[in-house]
């Protein structure tokens, strides 16, 4: 079991652990020096999108928008929230040849449909905080309502660098699912059908581009990325090849936990308009002028059947796996949407990779796993995917190439390859699987609807955890060298690494 934490543990750390804060801190002042020399370098114009017409802040009805994410008042962090409404008519597409896996596609607009949809926007209290770029969620319905998946994984770093992030309501089942909870604030919503979704999205960054001081509060963004997480970045990815080359409305592009093949994909145009599915096997087109970033975990690379369009990498984009991780994990829910950045959440994330539990979220007992569900680090590296996307598309320095997953194709069932303590060989590494306390898995849960996509934990033993750490401070030495190389490879961040070596040295790991 973990020990119990009262606060940020006020602890001794080992002289390894000493030695990898000054580390810590010498990156940091390092990154820093380098953003703030890059900072003004360029001012993105996008190319003509139609205006939509921006309504708000939307207030009335139950008094808050109508959105599953982070759960804390903003306030607390610096950041403030607002919503607003946006209307025009938008374009569906249909394809001038015919699809093809490798996303080189030449597109046209089909037919037109007017629509009313929302924005909800977390932007700095203090102007003089915002660093520039907006990060555009394409919101996740798969549950049936809008959810803020990338907002809830890496929010204390778009907090802690003064990002501003835009949620879009682009499909209509978010819209249908506000306006069924809310009605009083939401009757004005109107969706004609997700054939539609595309434009939408474009005209959502248009309007944070051209619209900023009502959408921003007066804030002027020199960057926009585009980010969506699982279902959403399947139409994302459908986004990347089919419209990012007409709209040219982001400079750059998080593609989080997508699938390879259908169901996972998602289709350029559907009923009631002409089905036009996607190819499986699709490929991010190698042609575009800005940075798409395609981050995976095991259990996308597998089940969601990624690894038929793994592709190499190019001058525009990378691929980063991420062993030990799940689609959805204990920081998703949940940890995550409490986690205000105080250090309480990497305690509290650290601890459940000793003591997993099985019911991602207490307050929907009916999502009930049958084993401990994944406590894998994936939104820390997520956090850094940000950080990497952010400069490549404003500097131009892309990010080293990452190492893949280790898979074994030798049979018509491919798997990965394990190393002695069962964690998968390959990919960006983490202390959770470098210095590990469990096994780590993208696969085997079972349960009830959703829980195949937590993977699966299993901690060590009391005799097992002695043999590999005889002491506390041999495991914190471990944990923090392990950290140390992730922060080194820009796959953690330095502020992250150093609560991740705290959190460590405030455990019974070796006691």
């Amino acid at each position: 079991m973990a020990r119990q934490h009262s606060g940020l543990p006020r602890v001794h750390l080992p002289r390894p652990a000493v030695a990898f804060v000054a580390f810590l801190t010498a990156i940091a002042a390092a990154l820093t020096t380098t953003a703030a020399a890059h900072a003004d370098e360029q001012v993105s114009v996008a190319p003509a999108v139609a205006d939509p017409v921006v309504t708000g802040p939307v207030t009335g009805g139950a008094g808050a928008p109508q959105l599953y994410g982070t759960t804390f008042d903003l306030s607390q962090v610096g950041y403030q929230q607002s919503e607003y409404f946006m209307a025009g008519t938008a374009d569906s597409y249909q394809p001038v040849n015919p699809l093809t896996a490798d996303g080189r596609w030449t597109v046209a607009p089909a037919s037109t449909a007017p629509y009313t949809t929302r924005v909800v926007v977390d932007r700095p209290k203090d102007p003089a905080k915002f660093n520039g770029t907006v990060v555009v969620e394409w919101l996740n319905v798969t549950g049936g309502v809008d959810v803020a998946t990338t907002w809830i994984q890496a929010h204390n770093e778009l907090i802690r660098e003064g990002y501003a992030w835009v949620g879009v309501s682009a499909q209509a089942a978010g819209v249908n699912a506000a306006k069924a909870i809310d009605p009083a604030r939401y009757s004005a919503l109107s969706h004609p059908g997700d054939s539609y979704s595309y434009d939408i999205f474009s005209q959502a960054g248009q309007a944070v581009r051209d619209s900023a001081a009502s959408v921003l509060s007066g804030l002027r963004p020199r960057t926009l990325l585009a980010v969506g997480e699982s279902q959403s970045a399947f139409r994302l990815t459908t986004y990347t090849d089919a419209v990012q080359p007409l709209a040219g409305v982001y400079d750059g592009i998080l593609l989080e936990s997508r699938g390879g093949v259908a169901p996972v994909t998602a289709p350029l145009s559907q009923a009631p308009q002409a089905d036009v599915p996607v190819p499986d096997g699709l490929l991010i087109r190698t042609d575009l002028k800005v940075p798409v970033l395609t981050f995976e975990t095991e259990t996308d690379l597998l089940m969601l059947g990624y690894l038929a369009a793994r592709q190499p990498d190019s001058a525009h984009f990378r691929l980063w796996e991420v062993a030990g991780t799940s689609h959805a994990d204990t920081y998703i829910t949940p940890v995550g949407p409490t986690d205000t950045g105080d250090g309480q959440g990497d305690v509290a994330a650290f601890d459940t990779l000793l003591d997993p539990p099985s019911t991602p979220d207490p307050s929907h007992p009916e999502v009930s796993c049958n084993t401990p569900i994944n406590a894998g680090q994936a939104h820390y590296v997520l956090e850094a995917a940000v950080h990497a996307l952010n400069r490549w598309a404003t500097t131009g320095v892309a990010p080293a190439p990452a190492p893949r997953l280790e898979v074994d194709t030798s049979s018509s069932t491919p798997a990965f390859v394990l190393d002695a303590n069962g964690n998968v060989k390959g990919g960006i590494r983490t202390p959770s699987v470098d210095s590990p306390v469990a096994t780590l898995s993208g696969f085997g849960q079972e349960g009830s609807f959703y829980c195949t996509l937590f993977g699966t934990t299993v901690p060590f033993g009391a005799a097992k955890l002695a043999q590999l750490y005889p002491t506390h401070a041999q495991f914190v030495a471990r944990w923090s060298a392990s950290t140390g190389s992730a922060v080194a490879a820009g796959h953690i961040r330095p502020a992250d690494g150093l609560a991740l070596v705290k959190a460590a040295a405030g455990s019974s790991v070796g006691d």
